[in-house]
């Protein structure tokens, strides 16, 4: 019931962030590709641009020295590390228990939901050295339907999987999630579409899509 609960709490977020939005059937690319593909802006969600509002340091766009980083053994072991960590310290607690609201985004200290476990992966990557611009908050819907918020690693071998769902790196496309957006890596107020516009329209006609 509590992992439902979460789920629900995040997709509250996702579409109060995505008027007319589709939700893929499919990821921005094939499935066995290294890379995701963007198709143009998105707007960011709501609980985003309030963080941003009360912690602007975190939000600001910084000097993109390579596209993409270049995947060391020592960076492999950060992004392992993490992961288990932050999984293992943060015990999942929806928005709506901990603050009385459906959508908060914060940095959790011993409890948080699927974009707080982001936040705090975020900030410990950074702080061992890695690039705002190779760590890309990204809104999905996972293998239920559900709203989920994940953390896309971007380097050299590939685009990377951190998940409070899971305690393994894995790579985005092994994963059977709905991508829909993530931020820019050249801004990180800026967020961009993982879904394809011709399938946003043929989803549009199809009355498929959330009004």
């Amino acid at each position: 019931m509590l992992g439902w609960r979460i789920n629900f709490a995040c997709l509250l977020f996702i579409l109060a962030a995505m008027p007319g939005a589709a939700v893929a059937d499919y990821s921005g690319t094939s499935h066995t590709s290294l890379f995701m593909r963007v198709y143009g802006h998105s707007n960011p969600p709501m609980g985003f641009v309030r963080f941003c509002e009360l912690n602007p340091r975190e939000c600001q766009a910084r000097p993109v020295q390579n596209q993409r980083l270049d995947l060391t053994p020592t960076l492999w072991n950060d992004l392992e590390q993490v992961n288990l960590l932050v999984n293992k310290t943060v015990v999942p607690v929806s928005d709506q228990d901990l603050y009385g609201r459906s959508e908060y985004w914060t940095f959790p200290y011993t409890s948080g939901d699927c974009e707080d476990y982001v936040l705090l992966k975020r900030r410990l990557l950074i702080r061992r050295g890695w690039p705002l611009s190779a760590l890309l908050i990204t809104v999905v819907r996972d293998e239920r339907g559900g709203g989920h918020a994940v953390l896309i690693a971007r380097t050299s071998k590939g685009d990377f999987l951190l998940d409070n769902k899971r305690d393994e790196v894995v790579a985005w496309y092994k994963v059977p999630y709905r991508y829909l957006k993530r931020q820019s890596y050249r801004d990180p107020k800026r967020w961009m579409s993982l879904v394809p516009k011709r399938k946003n329209a043929v989803l549009s006609q199809a009355g498929n899509l959330p009004r």
